[in-house]
Parts: structure tokens; sequence; C-alpha cells
């Protein structure tokens, strides 16, 4: 296995998705997650990335899709037959791109509604505190209502709610998104340290320079497909990632494939 010999903690193999019976949204996708390590899946709007996420957590027909082909393996067992409650009770949690946090209710109670599956009284009560001193300034507002909290505040709220289901798997659509660069530097140490502590990790995100400083393991999507895969160093200096992933303009919002293309084209006198 590139990057590491642990074992996987999740498997995806030759996985296709259609939405209403005719939209292909994912072309064969395969990646895996070594137990214990940061896996990032980069991707512009539209590649399919939180199709993969909601394939591998059983979200899938909520939405109107199916997966056709393929499958998918979590910590030994087929994640397509679990459903998404006996996927969380097997140790598999989703924090979703825009929070999606319970704006009416406390930080407190936002946080204690991610145990709703764990029946150990003990083990919640300390994973709550545990939670608490990764997030001081949640343990500051605990009665506050989520939705008046700041983004940053929101986004560790969903966090530390998918960490109150004390997962074996993360998964992490977005988390940097609409963020300021110092909270994204937080958002970043704190991934760091729920893997420090044991957790696997597949960060879904756009911000390559961040998911790829700190992943063991790189994919690229693009129109439903892999098209690039590396350690996360051999990723971050690849010269086209730097391109089209790591720039703040045009390129970086347009298709990986097309841009590099005629990126290379260009170098190379192909066309004026």
């Amino acid at each position: 296995m590139a990057g590491g010999v642990d074992r996987p903690i999740l498997v995806v193999s030759d996985v296709e998705v259609v939405y209403a019976d005719v939209i292909l949204a994912l072309r064969g996708v395969s990646l895996e997650v070594p137990e214990g390590a940061i896996v990032a899946l980069l991707g512009a709007n539209g590649a399919g990335k939180t199709t993969l996420l909601r394939a591998i957590s059983g979200l899938m027909r909520v939405h109107g899709g199916e997966v056709r082909r393929g499958s998918v393996t979590f910590a030994g067992q087929d994640a397509l037959r679990l459903g998404p409650v006996k996927t969380v009770r097997a140790g598999m949690a989703q924090v979703m791109e825009g929070r999606r946090i319970f704006a009416g209710l406390t930080v407190d109670e936002n946080l204690r509604s991610g145990a709703f599956t764990r029946k150990d009284k003990k083990a919640v009560a300390a994973d709550y505190e545990r939670i608490l001193e990764l997030f001081p300034r949640l343990a500051e507002r605990r009665k506050s209502a989520a939705g008046y909290l700041s983004g940053g505040e929101q986004q560790m709220v969903a966090i530390g709610r998918a960490l109150m289901a004390a997962p074996k798997l993360l998964l992490l659509d977005e988390p940097s998104l609409g963020l300021a660069p110092r909270i994204v530097e937080q958002i970043r140490d704190i991934i760091v340290a729920i893997n420090a502590g044991g957790t696997s990790v597949l960060l879904v995100e756009q911000n390559a320079t961040m998911a790829l400083s700190i992943a063991r393991l790189g994919y690229v999507l693009e129109n439903g497909a892999v098209v690039k895969q590396g350690t996360g160093a051999e990723l971050l200096a690849d010269a086209d990632i730097q391109e089209f992933y790591l720039g703040t303009g045009e390129a970086g919002r347009a298709s990986f494939r097309g841009l590099k293309e005629q990126y290379r084209a260009a170098r190379t006198g192909s066309v004026s």
C-alpha cells in the first residue's frame, strides 16, 4: 500500500453512482484510508467529492442517488449494507459541508446529541470533557445558542458533535469553507490533534495547501473520477497541483484535466 503498511480502515473500490437514473456522478472511484492516517480528497466544485462521502456514509439514497457498481468496506464490514445509523454505530462519523448544526440548541445540547447511539454514560461524559479541552472556546460558550456563534465556532461544534460518537473514522467535508485564514489554521491543528488521538480522517477540501500539509495520502477527483493520487508530500510538490489547486485564480476553479492540457500546450507553443 502506498504511503505505509497500515491495514486500511476504509476501502472504496470501483464505485459508480447515478442520480435520478441518468446522471453519472462517480465513474469507478477507488481509494483507501489506512488505519490511523489522514487522507485528503481534492477537487473543484462538482467533482464528486460530496457524492463520494454520501456513498461511504450511507446517505446516498436520502439524496436521490444510487450506488450502481463497486463496494465500500469499512472496518471489515460492507458499508453499503449498513445504512446511516448502523454506520455510525460501527464507528464512522461525518461532518457535512455547511456545518449543519442545530442552530436553536445550545452548544452543550449539540455536542450531547452526537452521542445518541452510545449507551456507556461514563464514557460519554469522559469524551464530553475531552472535547471541551480540545475546544476551549466551546467550553466558554456551552450555554449559548449555536446559531449565534461565529463560523469558526460553529465548525468546532460540528466537529465536536461528530467526535461525541467516538468514531474510528471521521469524514470531514470542506471544514475550512468560508473561514478566515487564522481560523483555518486552528481547524487544521484540531484535525491533527484528533488524528493523533487515534481517529482516522478522510478530509475533503478545496484548500489543497492545508489538506496536503497534514495528509499522508491524497487523491484528486475530477468529473467523478480519480485523476491523480500519491502521498501528501508528493502532491504538494506536484507542478500541476501547484498550478491548479494551490493558486487562487480561474485555474483553481476550472477543469484540472482541461487546464492542464491547455497549460502544457501553451508552454510548448502548440497553441496561440
